[in-house]
């Protein structure tokens, strides 16, 4: 098993052509998608063609880049996945993304394992500034960002054409929002200055 990082509950490992069934319940639960396309479900062909050999991209140059299955450390169960990729324009920049299973929603997973990847990018694989987007109403994702100590930046508007190109987006219809996206930064040097005399 390719391992990322551990945390104090979960392990956050390489994911395996396996997981396919994983992310077809994840992607097809509507609450899980409802800020990311608002609900619509995504078939098992476009999970098997499309968004795992995206998930199973290993990045040679920066291993800790790609998308990560967060397991239960205790019991092996599939909770959801987490993302932390260099930006394509500029390496020094990750993206961190984080999807889970609604049964465990509420339970402080997608901020234990951001806060590790926010901690390891910055203290061991070189990120200078870490960035994360979601939908304007999707409050319960910016509170993560803000407990990892991200802060807004910006609101923007996506396009159809933009969201077409966006690879953890993937279902058999295009589902427009009415509303903006957030995204969310944070620095090396404030993440240094917030974890001073930590």
């Amino acid at each position: 098993m390719d391992i990322l990082l551990q945390t104090e509950r979960m392990v956050l490992r390489r994911f395996t052509e396996n997981d396919a069934p994983y992310l077809y319940e994840l992607d097809n639960d509507p609450e899980v998608m409802r800020y990311i396309n608002g609900g619509v479900p995504t078939s098992l062909e476009t999970i098997q063609k499309q968004i795992l050999p995206t998930f199973l991209h290993a990045d040679k140059q920066r291993p800790w880049s790609g998308f990560w299955a967060a397991v239960a450390k205790t019991s092996g169960e599939f909770l959801g996945w987490f993302c932390l990729r260099a930006a394509e324009d500029d390496p020094q920049t990750a993206i961190l993304g984080y999807r889970f299973r609604q049964a465990t929603w509420g339970q402080g997973y997608a901020t234990e394992g951001a806060q590790a990847l926010v901690d390891h990018g910055f203290g061991r694989w070189g990120v200078q500034r870490i960035v994360a987007t979601t939908y304007q109403d999707n409050l319960a994702s910016q509170r993560v960002m803000e407990k990892v100590g991200m802060s807004l930046i910006r609101r923007f508007r996506i396009t159809a054409e933009e969201l077409e190109h966006i690879d953890t987006y993937n279902a058999d219809s295009l589902e427009l929002w009415d509303g903006d996206d957030v995204e969310y930064a944070l620095t090396k040097t404030a993440w240094e200055q917030q974890n001073k005399g930590a």
